[in-house]
């Protein structure tokens, strides 16, 4: 480690092992602990650090804070709901069992001052205590004193205490309305492409070469790099795909030193990789699992497109059906599919000539809003009161280019939208949801 000789007060093994559990993150590293100083001496009240996701803000405190085997209370925002579980959280990491008894139903922030105190008097600090507090942006949705008071909490308890705040969102943004106590600025940037591959490049793949895993990681980086720079999300692919990558050599059909070949196998599925960025729908086994289920059944599959791996909630599959039968039926045809009673209609007599065409050789058509929740409402088996969270899934299919919004956004009239799926995929969703799409299509009767 970098800063190894500016911190003599550490042992070399402690600076060694934190230095190998570190790799790219030595200078942030040497600077937090240059900030908290000797173990023993008062340290800075308190230091935000900031940093997009996935940059080992947390890894790092975490690691100091274990190996250097200081004194510390690691919380994160996300699990404390309240801000009286904070402070339990907080005083059982720091004092142990003998916060317990004290500790009233739902603490309060004077109650935690003066327990705090109570403790402290009690055992007396030997070195700076630490509270670590991961998503720290969360803390601006509570009582409006908690941020000012967490950021001089030495002070008011009168303690060798220093709050360290992790978070995602730069301080300009961070800091209170009405003013608080300045803590001390730690930036840490994005992993560049060079750290990525030497961070990947040490969790190779037991089976195979180091070479041939670093070839396969710059592959995936050259595909990734430009839309992740995510670590936690960069191992994921690399774990979903890196099977798929070694299949022509485990076959025999192609030798390690042919990365073009192996390349030529893996592109495919990269694609589709590309499109659940981010997206959890689907777990690692599940993903394998779809994998050998496309290859056992390529006929019927082969059509579907790389949203065939996007698992999609319960009613957006009835939202995006309903909108394929808004595509490619005609408008005429609704009243003959979704409502009851409605007689028998001839096919020839109700529509006009130009609809007797064939509307999968047409093309999907626009359909209005109205429309598309009038078949939903009659297609989908439970009654659906209409909400907001209906809406919000049209959205997300737009978003995920399942649907595709036509016109205007400003235009006075409902929006219109046109489904931009193929009849493999919407068959594949149907059946998900035993629904026999084909039964409402006016093409196949």
């Amino acid at each position: 480690m970098s800063a190894q000789p500016q911190h003599p007060w550490y042992s070399e093994e402690k600076l060694q092992s934190v230095s190998e559990k570190l790799r790219c993150r030595e200078t942030q590293a040497g600077t937090v602990l240059s900030l908290m100083g000797e173990p023993y001496q008062l340290c800075y009240p308190s230091i935000f650090i900031y940093g997009h996701r996935a940059t080992g803000k947390s890894h790092v405190m975490h690691t100091l804070m274990k190996e250097l085997e200081l004194p510390h209370a690691t919380v994160s925002c996300v699990e404390c709901v309240t801000v009286g579980l904070l402070f339990e959280q907080v005083l059982h990491s720091l004092f142990g069992s003998e916060a317990s008894p004290l500790l009233p139903r739902t603490p309060s922030l004077s109650d935690f001052v003066r327990i705090y105190r109570q403790l402290c008097s009690q055992s007396p600090a030997k070195q700076t205590r630490y509270i670590v507090l991961e998503r720290a942006e969360l803390l601006r949705n509570m009582e409006v004193n908690l941020l000012p008071a967490l950021l001089r909490l030495q002070e008011l308890v009168e303690d060798n205490v220093t709050v360290i705040l992790l978070s995602e969102i730069v301080w300009d943004k961070f800091r209170p309305s009405t003013g608080c106590f300045e803590p001390l600025l730690i930036h840490f940037t994005d992993y560049t492409k060079a750290e990525l591959q030497h961070i990947l490049d040490q969790e190779s793949h037991p089976s195979y070469s180091p070479e041939l895993y670093s070839a396969f990681i710059n592959i995936l980086l050259g595909v990734f790099y430009c839309v992740c720079r995510d670590l936690r999300e960069l191992r994921h692919l690399a774990a979903l795909n890196f099977s798929k990558y070694c299949e022509p050599l485990e076959e025999g059909n192609v030798k390690e030193s042919e990365t073009h070949k192996l390349w030529r196998n893996i592109e495919p599925h990269l694609k589709k990789a590309m499109q659940t960025v981010y997206l959890r729908e689907v777990s690692s086994v599940q993903w394998e699992q779809q994998q050998q289920m496309e290859e056992k059944e390529a006929g019927a599959m082969r059509g579907l497109s790389a949203h065939g791996h996007v698992e999609l909630p319960y009613y957006s599959k009835f939202l995006l059906i309903a909108a394929y039968l808004a595509s490619f039926n005609p408008a005429r045809t609704d009243k003959r599919f979704f409502l009851k009673h409605h007689g028998k209609i001839k096919k020839t007599n109700f529509l006009k000539k130009h609809e007797k065409t064939s509307n999968h050789l047409l093309g999907p058509k626009p359909f209005p809003l109205d429309r598309l929740l009038a078949i939903f409402y009659s297609v989908v088996d439970s009654r659906v009161a209409p909400s907001a969270s209906i809406f919000s899934q049209i959205s997300s299919l737009v978003t995920l280019q399942l649907l595709t919004l036509v016109g205007h956004d400003d235009q006075l009239d409902s929006p219109k939208y046109k489904c931009g799926v193929s009849l493999d995929f919407i068959r594949a969703i149907s059946r998900t949801v035993n629904f026999d799409i084909v039964k409402y299509l006016y093409d196949f009767l």
